[in-house]
């Protein structure tokens, strides 16, 4: 069986567990289960903390997981990033007190720097030359600077609310930018079986998130036209209608674009324009 890890809790925890869902694979029943088998799928998944995923993974006992790519950068371990999964977009920032004179990287130079991902922070200050303590804090991370703990702080950040909350401020370029991702062991081939239908699965929700089937009637002289508005994939299907004069069009588009894309055919002269929600796919 091929043996995945998925965050048992977190912001990265119930989009993973719905593309599994979506994906076709059998999910606990209750918050209690830490292992599911999945005989259908020759898979089995187990419930695990989002810090451990990678440790695990990266010794090879579990196969692949999913978990974001800060903290795969951060485990430090010899697990491998295999694709990106679309959810769970952070940035990882540097933030100090709002009276302060940090403004750019050089700056943090001598300093104490608070972190949750201490090795992520550590490599990045030495990569561009800085000689800074790196401090690890399970949490509260926010509140190290107020208390003494740390001259400045770097830690994910979305809307940076919780920062100016605490009398935070951003500054210096990003230390990085990070989703979720599926990851591999080193011991699993990249070209497994098992790990390609997996991957397949998931690329297929992925997509069906991302687009959805449009169907329309279009006069046949201006197929082309209409074409070059929504070309699909490959390319669209177009089929006759009952008034020889007319075709119908069935094509896959990007779900953010669709409102702009049934203008854009109604110009043209399509009508009859319907737009259904797809659930799964294989591209």
């Amino acid at each position: 069986m091929l043996r995945i890890a998925v965050p048992n809790k977190g912001m990265l925890s119930e989009p993973a567990w719905n593309m599994l869902a979506e994906a076709g694979y059998r999910l606990r029943t209750n918050s209690r289960q830490l292992v599911v088998e999945d005989p259908d799928n020759d898979i089995e998944l187990f419930y695990l903390r989002p810090l451990d995923i990678a440790v695990y993974v990266g010794r090879g006992t579990i196969d692949c997981g999913i978990t974001g790519e800060d903290l795969l950068k951060n485990s430090g371990t010899a697990a491998l990033e295999h694709m990106p999964l679309g959810f769970g977009a952070s940035t990882f920032r540097f933030a100090a007190p709002n009276e302060s004179s940090f403004s750019k990287l050089e700056d943090i130079d001598g300093k104490r720097v608070g972190t949750s991902f201490d090795k992520l922070v550590h490599d990045y200050l030495v990569d561009h030359g800085i000689n800074a303590e790196t401090i690890h804090l399970d949490g509260a991370v926010e509140s190290s600077v107020q208390l003494g703990v740390a001259d400045l702080i770097a830690d994910v950040v979305s809307t940076g609310t919780t920062l100016r909350n605490a009398g935070l401020r951003i500054f210096a370029d990003p230390i990085m930018h990070s989703e979720a991702c599926l990851i591999r062991s080193p011991r699993l081939d990249e070209k497994d079986e098992r790990l390609t239908i997996l991957s397949r699965r998931l690329e297929g929700v992925i997509t069906a998130q991302r687009y959805v089937l449009m169907d329309y009637d279009i006069p046949v002289s201006k197929v082309a036209a209409a074409v070059a508005v929504t070309p699909g994939f490959e390319s669209p299907t177009i089929s006759p209608l009952h008034d020889k004069q007319w075709n119908a069009v069935r094509v896959m588009v990007p779900k953010a674009k669709v409102n702009q894309l049934m203008d854009k055919l109604y110009e043209v002269g399509a009508r009859g324009i319907i737009v259904t929600a797809l659930t799964a796919s294989r591209i």
